[in-house]
């Protein structure tokens, strides 16, 4: 007859599964602690980045409006300058109508950068170029060259 016997647990065996145990219990501390430690990081990198974000956009806001500010105080400029020229040139023969033609021509331009700012502009060129696109491309090319020119021959 044949017997069986079942090994028997000794005080180390018990030990050994108790730390086995208790290592899983700390490492899974240890996961749970480093996860929220980098959700903790990945939420201050995300408000470091907003705050740096509406910063710039605050920036380019400020820089826009100074902008618009400065092309409207160059139309007004424009329009005084026609005045003056009115004014005190003559108004008669040759000089009187060429000074009469910059006068409106200086004028106009006042009013036109008072009126639409440096938007008004950018959007007046960009339909411009669009309705003639090889007339741009070919200006373009021709103030590159010139300005290559202009820079290289120091």
């Amino acid at each position: 007859m044949a017997t069986t016997t079942t090994p028997m647990k000794t005080g180390n065996e018990s030990r050994g599964g108790n730390f086995g145990d208790k290592a899983k219990d700390t490492a899974a501390t240890a996961v749970d602690k480093a996860k929220d430690l980098a959700g903790g990081v990945v939420d201050k990198a995300k408000d470091i980045a907003s705050g740096v974000a509406d910063r710039a956009m605050d920036v380019a806001s400020t820089v826009g409006k100074r902008a618009d500010d400065a092309t409207q105080s160059v139309g007004s400029g424009m329009k005084s300058l026609a005045g003056t020229m009115r004014e005190n040139l003559p108004h008669e023969g040759v000089l009187g109508t060429a000074s009469s033609t910059v006068a409106k021509g200086l004028e106009a331009g006042g009013r036109y950068l008072e009126k639409e700012g440096l938007s008004g502009i950018a959007s007046d060129m960009t339909n411009l170029i669009r309705r003639n696109p090889i007339p741009a491309l070919l200006v373009g090319i021709a103030l590159g060259f010139l300005i290559s020119r202009a820079t290289h021959r120091s």
